[in-house]
């Protein structure tokens, strides 16, 4: 009898870093469920690495920032037919702007998409992870977690969570098993920017990285075993460089290097 394949759940797979990490995992022959709300994209999606890899893929349509669509993804989680080795908590939306003048709605979808879904997919994953005693989870963070980041105050807030629920569970597994990892990727080229509404030529070409090396660095580590990514030279020195000054200068500097809005 034939060993089953790993099985990987990409969530926010349609695009950018969530169809890079579909595309390595098939790569690496996992088999995969890939989650979003563009079901044409997925299916898309599923037919190429099928084709490409030999791999199956599960095709989920659901809305993270709904009650219902996250059921839906945890109902898969806590499903052994077959089981999830690897979930990535991929899917993060932001909004750009002065938050008071910021539609309140639009603030809390960040809330619910960024905080609220990766809490409770992770905590659908988890259980049966520990008892297999295998498996893991990669929560997609950001450098903006790092320190305040004033017009990006709501997702640089919700980023700060993540990072800081990441490593907690991660020290909460050791010995079972199981893995929690954080990677905080810089500026990523992918139709996140334009969604948020920032100006991404306001930012110097070279602080900019593609999917593909931040998702290289992020399974690397999480082969490893490491608690936290950091992909990119630069980005690694940003984040030192945020750690170790106080965040009122920290603060005073994001706010003056970020395009004003008037």
């Amino acid at each position: 009898m034939s060993t089953p394949k790993p099985m990987a759940l990409v969530t926010g797979a349609s695009s950018g870093i969530g169809s890079e990490f579909a595309r390595a995992l098939a790569a690496r022959g996992d088999d995969l469920v890939v989650v979003a709300r563009d079901t044409s994209r997925l299916d898309a999606l599923a037919e190429r690495l099928e084709a490409k890899y030999g791999v199956d893929v599960e095709v989920l349509s659901a809305d993270l920032t709904s009650k219902k669509g996250r059921a839906v993804v945890e109902a898969r989680l806590e499903s052994a037919e077959p089981a999830v080795d690897l979930l990535v908590n991929n899917a993060g939306v932001g909004t750009y702007g002065k938050f008071a003048e910021l539609s309140r709605e639009a603030e809390a979808r960040v809330i619910r998409l960024n905080v609220l879904a990766v809490v409770q997919l992770s905590h659908a994953a988890l259980p049966g992870m520990i008892e297999r005693g295998r498996g893991g989870i990669i929560n997609v963070s950001s450098l903006a977690g790092h320190q305040p980041t004033p017009l990006n105050a709501t997702y640089g807030g919700t980023k700060a969570f993540v990072t800081s629920f990441s490593q907690a569970v991660h020290e909460e597994l050791r010995g079972t098993g199981v893995k929690v990892m954080v990677l905080c990727p810089g500026f990523t080229r992918t139709e996140f920017q334009e969604r948020a509404g920032l100006d991404s030529g306001s930012v110097p070409s070279f602080l900019w990285q593609t999917p593909e090396p931040v998702v290289a660095a992020a399974l690397r580590a999480y082969d490893q075993g490491r608690a936290v990514c950091i992909p990119g030279a630069l980005n690694q020195a940003g984040a030192a460089f945020s750690s170790t000054l106080p965040a009122g200068i920290t603060r005073r500097i994001a706010g003056a290097v970020v395009p004003r809005v008037e």
